[in-house]
Protein backbone atom coordinates (compact mmCIF):
# COMPACT_ATOMS: atom_id res chain seq x y z
CA UNK A 1 0.00 0.00 0.00
CA UNK A 2 2.93 2.24 0.80
CA UNK A 3 4.51 1.82 -2.59
CA UNK A 4 1.83 3.85 -4.17
CA UNK A 5 1.22 6.79 -1.83
CA UNK A 6 4.54 8.47 -3.12
CA UNK A 7 3.58 8.43 -6.65
CA UNK A 8 0.10 9.74 -6.41
CA UNK A 9 1.03 12.14 -3.77
CA UNK A 10 4.08 13.50 -6.26
CA UNK A 11 1.28 13.55 -9.40
CA UNK A 12 -1.38 15.28 -7.45
CA UNK A 13 1.20 17.78 -6.03
CA UNK A 14 2.36 18.39 -9.70
CA UNK A 15 -1.08 18.48 -10.75
CA UNK A 16 -2.89 21.14 -8.12
CA UNK A 17 0.50 23.20 -7.63
CA UNK A 18 0.72 24.79 -11.39
CA UNK A 19 -2.82 25.99 -11.74
CA UNK A 20 -3.09 29.04 -11.63
CA UNK A 21 -6.05 31.32 -12.59
CA UNK A 22 -5.05 33.78 -15.96
CA UNK A 23 -5.03 37.08 -14.60
CA UNK A 24 -8.26 39.02 -16.59
CA UNK A 25 -9.95 42.45 -16.62
CA UNK A 26 -12.27 42.51 -14.44
CA UNK A 27 -14.73 45.53 -13.01
CA UNK A 28 -14.00 47.30 -10.00
CA UNK A 29 -10.01 46.37 -9.61
CA UNK A 30 -7.87 48.86 -9.88
CA UNK A 31 -4.32 48.17 -11.69
CA UNK A 32 -1.42 50.14 -10.99
CA UNK A 33 0.86 51.01 -13.78
CA UNK A 34 4.90 50.64 -13.55
CA UNK A 35 5.20 51.13 -17.26
CA UNK A 36 4.07 53.92 -19.87
CA UNK A 37 5.26 53.00 -23.17
CA UNK A 38 9.33 52.40 -23.11
CA UNK A 39 9.34 55.12 -19.73
CA UNK A 40 9.22 53.88 -15.60
CA UNK A 41 6.22 55.41 -13.77
CA UNK A 42 7.93 58.31 -11.61
CA UNK A 43 6.65 60.10 -8.49
CA UNK A 44 4.56 58.83 -5.48
CA UNK A 45 0.83 59.08 -7.27
CA UNK A 46 0.37 56.09 -8.64
CA UNK A 47 -0.73 56.15 -12.33
CA UNK A 48 -3.86 53.61 -11.95
CA UNK A 49 -6.77 52.02 -13.95
CA UNK A 50 -9.83 51.29 -12.83
CA UNK A 51 -13.00 49.79 -15.02
CA UNK A 52 -16.41 50.00 -14.17
CA UNK A 53 -19.43 48.47 -15.87
CA UNK A 54 -20.01 51.99 -17.24
CA UNK A 55 -16.35 53.88 -17.46
CA UNK A 56 -13.06 53.78 -16.69
CA UNK A 57 -11.17 56.26 -14.31
CA UNK A 58 -8.27 56.35 -12.52
CA UNK A 59 -4.98 58.84 -11.67
CA UNK A 60 -3.16 59.92 -14.48
CA UNK A 61 -0.14 60.70 -11.50
CA UNK A 62 -1.48 64.15 -11.20
CA UNK A 63 -4.91 64.36 -11.78
CA UNK A 64 -7.81 62.67 -12.03
CA UNK A 65 -8.73 61.03 -15.09
CA UNK A 66 -11.91 59.37 -16.60
CA UNK A 67 -13.68 57.99 -19.83
CA UNK A 68 -15.77 55.69 -21.23
CA UNK A 69 -14.62 52.38 -22.72
CA UNK A 70 -15.30 49.39 -25.40
CA UNK A 71 -14.51 46.27 -24.58
CA UNK A 72 -14.96 43.40 -26.54
CA UNK A 73 -12.59 39.82 -26.37
CA UNK A 74 -8.59 41.30 -26.35
CA UNK A 75 -10.09 44.45 -28.36
CA UNK A 76 -10.19 47.35 -26.15
CA UNK A 77 -10.48 51.46 -26.77
CA UNK A 78 -10.99 54.24 -24.47
CA UNK A 79 -13.23 57.64 -25.72
CA UNK A 80 -13.71 60.44 -24.72
CA UNK A 81 -10.67 61.06 -21.78
CA UNK A 82 -10.51 63.59 -20.23
CA UNK A 83 -8.90 64.78 -16.98
CA UNK A 84 -9.19 67.63 -13.96
CA UNK A 85 -7.01 70.52 -14.54
CA UNK A 86 -4.54 70.50 -11.52
CA UNK A 87 -1.20 71.80 -11.98
CA UNK A 88 1.95 69.41 -10.85
CA UNK A 89 5.54 69.01 -11.08
CA UNK A 90 6.32 69.19 -15.07
CA UNK A 91 7.76 65.64 -14.73
CA UNK A 92 4.72 64.24 -13.47
CA UNK A 93 2.50 66.72 -15.81
CA UNK A 94 4.88 65.40 -18.93
CA UNK A 95 4.01 61.63 -17.79
CA UNK A 96 0.13 62.24 -17.67
CA UNK A 97 0.11 63.51 -21.22
CA UNK A 98 2.25 60.62 -21.95
CA UNK A 99 -0.59 58.27 -20.12
CA UNK A 100 -3.36 60.12 -21.43
CA UNK A 101 -1.55 60.06 -25.35
CA UNK A 102 -0.77 56.16 -25.08
CA UNK A 103 -4.29 55.62 -23.19
CA UNK A 104 -6.37 57.36 -26.25
CA UNK A 105 -4.34 55.03 -29.21
CA UNK A 106 -4.65 51.02 -27.20
CA UNK A 107 -6.34 48.79 -29.14
CA UNK A 108 -6.20 45.61 -27.92
CA UNK A 109 -5.04 44.16 -23.75
CA UNK A 110 -3.37 40.81 -22.80
CA UNK A 111 -1.38 39.62 -20.06
CA UNK A 112 2.26 39.09 -19.87
CA UNK A 113 3.89 35.61 -19.12
CA UNK A 114 4.32 37.37 -15.59
CA UNK A 115 0.95 38.06 -15.10
CA UNK A 116 1.24 41.64 -15.97
CA UNK A 117 -1.67 43.20 -17.63
CA UNK A 118 -0.17 44.98 -21.00
CA UNK A 119 -2.42 47.58 -22.62
CA UNK A 120 -1.22 47.63 -26.37
CA UNK A 121 -1.22 50.87 -28.35
CA UNK A 122 -1.41 50.04 -32.56
CA UNK A 123 2.24 50.58 -32.50
CA UNK A 124 5.13 51.21 -30.03
CA UNK A 125 5.37 49.66 -26.31
CA UNK A 126 2.39 48.96 -24.22
CA UNK A 127 1.29 50.18 -20.38
CA UNK A 128 2.42 47.54 -18.68
CA UNK A 129 0.14 47.10 -14.79
CA UNK A 130 -0.02 44.95 -11.76
CA UNK A 131 -2.97 44.16 -9.73
CA UNK A 132 -2.94 46.92 -6.76
CA UNK A 133 -2.45 45.14 -3.68
CA UNK A 134 -3.85 47.92 -0.76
Amino acid sequence: MHRYTLPLLAITLAASGCAVEPLTLQNDVTYVAEWIGDDAVVGRTPVSLTLSAERAYGNAGCNHWFASYHLEGQTLRFENIGSTRKMCMPELMEQEQRFLDLLSRVERWDVSNIDQLRLWPAEGAPIRFWPDQN
